[in-house]
């Protein structure tokens, strides 16, 4: 296919008149239109395309039909039908009344385009390029980021739904190519294990029935495996990508113990951010907060929070379930940086925070990181008399610590914490702390107390932080990242952000930058209509609580 260049600065004559007679007042897609004028080219997409071919339909107008079907909530045919039936949308779009549009099934291909070109951010940031050049988007000031989880497309397994039904979609997809190798390998137990889809129901309530259910299942894969990788098996069996996810799982869940396979120990089986969790959407992983846990990604949204601007989505930042929310901040304040969109102060909560990331903010993008850091966690903290590190003197330059009774430390060296992170390892002499009398308040070791320290700078930031988050003047100033929490809410009840539509990772980043795309289109139009911001709702009962 070749890219047909087209022309979206005049909206026809006739399609102007007929729409501000249909709606004086406008509409979102009209009011849109107008305050941000054409907001995509076919020049942003043109590498999507080939260079020759038959023409096709303009890439700029198909990324506005995908942002306004979000921003609705429609099917692909409820979109192509809108193009052409929608007199709004021939408006936003640059079309003549009798334009008769396109076939649905060309959305999914354009999607399926930008996928293959992760073109998806081009999207998004034509939107916020747009309201840039409108001057409803400007750098600096306050922005707020916060996460949440996001289901995969594909249903959540228990492990032994999971162990069984791959070992029966490799069956199946065995069968389809090499079907009479297949019936001569296959125990007739299998048909009965492995024909019909694994349901709980189905599966021994009993724990060790259960355990023994899947040794046997990890016995049935193992035979298959070590068929397909035998000299007599077809060729190209082991390339098959069900086979493969087969022999991942199968190095995943189960082991060899004394020549017989058997289930792996929960503690034995791979970190989160590497197992697998489904045949079907081999990217899903499985992440947990707190009490929740869930198969599939998270998406980090930061928006600006200025009263006098609307608020707007800034970056959308798509990762599996597992990724800790610290690991990915540096990667939004590059993206925030490359759209000149850098906040002067960001807000965010414990979870992306540490004294490590403020610096980086800081140095790399000018930006001030403002969030709760953790507390000393010592075991002694409770206590209030207890002597933590900001009751030692530290001498950075003398590489030496001084202790609250004015003890000098004996020994300080570089190390690594657990984390692989820079640390360093103060130790006072057992012969100092022994008959100290300040000694309940510092240590009960038999050697003397030991300090871990930060790098000097990180150690500087945390003795700032910590004593600054208990005032209140840090409260109201930190109270602000709270309001993130509705566009999360929004983003899940009105854009349907909690549910992945498509399966695998990359098609589940587009979406979210379509979301956030049609998110901001709301939103701008909300904020051209005057529509106020929506309060945080109280619950009757709680509203009665007595003031002061």
């Amino acid at each position: 296919m070749s890219l047909r260049g087209v022309e979206l600065e005049e909206i026809p004559e006739e399609t102007v008149r007929v729409a501000r007679a249909v709606f004086p007042k406008g509409c979102l897609a009209m009011r849109i239109r107008d305050a941000l004028g054409p907001i995509f080219a076919d020049s942003q997409f043109e590498q999507l395309f080939s260079v020759r071919g038959r023409p096709v339909v303009s890439p700029a107008r198909l990324a506005l039909v995908s942002v306004l079907q979000f921003a609705e909530g429609l099917t692909d045919r409820q979109a192509a039908h809108a193009v052409r039936s929608r007199l709004d949308w021939k408006y936003a779009l640059s079309l003549e009344l009798t334009d008769t549009g396109f076939d649905f099934s060309v959305l999914s291909e354009f999607r399926a385009r930008l996928v293959d070109g992760d073109a998806g951010r081009a999207v998004f940031d034509a939107v916020l390029a747009a309201a840039v050049g409108a001057g409803l988007l400007k750098p600096g000031r306050r922005q707020r980021t916060d996460a949440t989880h996001v289901l995969a497309a594909t249903k959540d397994l228990n492990r032994l739904e999971f162990v069984v039904e791959t070992l029966r979609a490799a069956l199946n997809q065995i069968a389809e190519v090499a079907e009479n190798w297949l019936v001569a390998l296959a125990a007739p137990e299998w048909f009965d294990r492995y024909s019909a889809r694994p349901e709980e129901s189905r599966f021994p309530s009993r724990w060790a029935a259960r355990v023994e259910h899947g040794d046997q299942c990890g016995a049935d894969g193992m035979v298959l495996l070590e068929a397909v990788w035998s000299a007599p098996a077809p060729p190209g069996l082991r390339h098959l990508p069900a086979v493969e996810f087969l022999r991942q799982t199968w190095l995943q869940q189960f082991q060899h113990v004394d020549g017989v396979v058997r289930w792996r120990e929960p503690k034995d089986l791979p970190p989160g951010l590497i197992r697998l969790r489904t045949p079907y959407e081999p990217e899903a992983r499985t992440g947990a907060k707190r009490d929740l846990a869930w198969s599939g990604y998270k998406v980090h949204l930061s928006e600006t929070c200025e009263p006098d601007t609307p608020h707007l989505i800034t970056h959308v930042h798509t990762t599996p379930a597992p990724v800790n929310d610290d690991a990915v901040l540096q990667d939004i304040h590059c993206a925030l940086a490359e759209r000149a969109l850098v906040p002067d102060e960001h807000l965010v909560d414990a979870g992306y925070i540490d004294a490590e990331q403020i610096h980086h903010a800081r140095r790399d993008h000018s930006i001030n990181l403002v969030g709760p850091v953790g507390k000393n966690t010592n075991r002694h903290q409770a206590s209030g008399d207890f002597f933590d590190s900001t009751r030692f003197t530290i001498d950075w330059d003398q590489r030496q610590a001084t202790c609250p009774g004015g003890q000098a430390s004996v020994q300080w060296r570089e190390a690594q914490s657990h984390r692989g992170t820079p640390v360093t390892r103060v130790r006072f002499a057992a012969r100092h702390c022994g008959p100290c009398q300040l000694r309940s308040s510092c240590t009960d070791s038999q050697t003397g107390r030991n300090l871990t320290l930060r790098p000097k700078i990180e150690h500087d930031i945390l003795q700032k932080a910590r004593p600054e988050q208990d005032t209140d003047h840090w409260r109201r100033r930190y109270g602000h990242r709270a309001g993130v929490e509705g566009t999360i809410s929004q983003a899940v009840q009105a854009f349907g952000l909690r549910r992945s539509r498509y399966r695998g990772l990359a098609k589940t980043r587009l979406q979210h930058h379509l979301t956030g795309a049609a998110i901001n289109l709301a939103r701008l139009d909300a904020w051209l209509t005057g529509a106020p911001l929506a309060r945080t709702r109280t619950s009757p009962f709680a509203a009665l609580r007595p003031v002061g």
